[in-house]
């Protein structure tokens, strides 16, 4: 028998680090190859680490709720034969150093730079010049250590570093909340944890404006009646709901108004215009919203984006969603459907710049010329980054979407 270490392997798109959700096994547990050892959560989704061969396994490293490092030390594992080379995806010249998931250090950057607030691409820059995150006074929201403050660093310390406006430097620490006998603390991880992360990340990163307006879906909801009437006829084993008709509504829109299909780049302070539309849709699954994208949604039919977006709820709903799914969103479209409201402020799905809240649909008095009839209306919501959306362009974007949705016949010659 022989040890074999197996290191956190490549998450991929540049992610270096991620929660410990869920372990899957423990210390004494035979495993064969390819069974899932654990769950890992990065920013982009939660993905399952197999076993890379048979054996049993000597101790796991870190627990759940912890930070596990790329190449850093997963499991110990007894095997077959003589001791085999130490996997974690890279060759042991070039990988870091292993080491306890909890309390130990990773390449050059000691342990407590993993709770600094960093990209990975910053925390990697740290790593390879041997840095203290800990140590490098960040100038981001929330004292997010930046690249320019690593190059701070590097050229000469805190006379180097620009100092960050008041209200992006780090808020002071929360005082505890104490509790009772009769109280439980429930301790946020996994994707309720990512979810909170980047909320608070995009809610003081860029500043949110709403607007709200109505809309009278009278005519969509007859035309969407007809058209699964048509599909039924025709045998397709497909139901139109309404997030189809809205995801093309808002790609129409966004051709006109491009600056809203777009991310902002924090770094280096420039808006990224994207040339696809690539609609994140959020759904709500037992773990938190979790946010699915559709990919070049303007390139899909009606009945084409019904299956997509009901396959991707599915996914989600399962835990199945693929990190390319989670990925390369341009708009984000959030609809709660009958649950949703009269109208909210959805908080903006950070580097995007805008996010439509799509509200309850259901028969309301509306006054048509000069009579008071009853309509099929719901209200819109469309939150903005007002650093580079301005209220006016907000407004037009959204009457834009309204138009095609009261007059969904011109959906069909928007259509490419």
């Amino acid at each position: 028998m022989a040890i074999f270490e197996f290191k956190l392997p490549d998450l991929g798109e540049g992610v270096m680090e991620g929660e410990l959700v869920k372990w899957h096994v423990k210390a004494g547990d035979s495993v064969k190859e390819d069974q899932v050892l654990a769950e890992v959560m990065t920013d982009k989704a939660t993905v399952t680490v197999p076993a890379p061969k048979a054996g049993r396994v000597v101790k796991t490293h870190g627990n759940e709720g912890d930070m596990a490092k790329v190449h850093q030390l997963l499991v110990t594992l007894e095997v077959e034969g003589a001791a085999p080379a130490q996997a974690g995806g890279h060759s042991e010249a070039s990988a870091p150093a292993a080491a306890p998931v909890a309390g130990g250090h990773v390449g050059g950057a000691p342990a407590s730079a993993s709770k600094v607030l960093a990209t990975p691409v910053t925390r990697r820059m740290a790593r390879e010049h041997g840095l203290d995150l800990a140590s490098i006074a960040g100038t981001g929201p929330q004292g997010r250590v930046t690249k320019a403050d690593v190059v701070a660093a590097l050229e000469g310390g805190e006379k180097n570093v620009v100092a960050a406006p008041a209200e992006q430097k780090a808020r002071p620490a929360a005082p505890a909340v104490s509790s009772g006998a009769a109280d439980e603390r429930v301790p946020l991880r996994g994707l309720r944890k990512k979810i909170a992360e980047k909320m608070v990340r995009s809610k003081f990163t860029a500043p949110h404006f709403a607007f709200v307006e109505e809309v009278d879906a009278t005519e969509l909801v007859a035309l969407r009646a007809r058209l699964n009437a048509q599909l039924a006829a025709a045998g397709e084993n497909i139901k139109l709901n309404y997030l189809p008709f809205i995801i093309k509504a808002t790609v129409a829109a966004l051709k006109k108004f491009p600056h809203l299909n777009a991310n902002f780049d924090e770094a280096s302070q420039e808006l990224v215009v994207r040339g696809e539309f690539n609609i994140g849709m959020a759904a709500a699954t037992p773990d938190g919203l979790t946010v699915a994208v559709v990919k070049s949604a303007d390139r899909l039919t009606l009945a084409e984006l019904a299956r997509e977006t009901a396959r991707l709820g599915a996914a989600a709903r399962d835990r199945k969603l693929k990190m390319e799914e989670l990925t390369g969103g341009t708009f984000t479209i959030s609809s709660l459907g009958q649950s949703g409201g009269l109208f909210a402020t959805p908080i903006i799905n950070h580097p995007e710049v805008g996010i439509l809240g799509v509200h309850r649909l259901k028969k309301r008095p509306a006054v048509v010329g000069d009579q008071v009839v009853v309509r099929d209306m719901m209200n819109l919501s469309l939150s903005c980054d007002h650093r580079v959306i301005d209220g006016s362009v907000a407004a037009d974007f959204t009457y834009e979407i309204i138009k095609y949705l009261e007059k969904p016949d011109l959906l069909f010659l928007a259509m490419a």
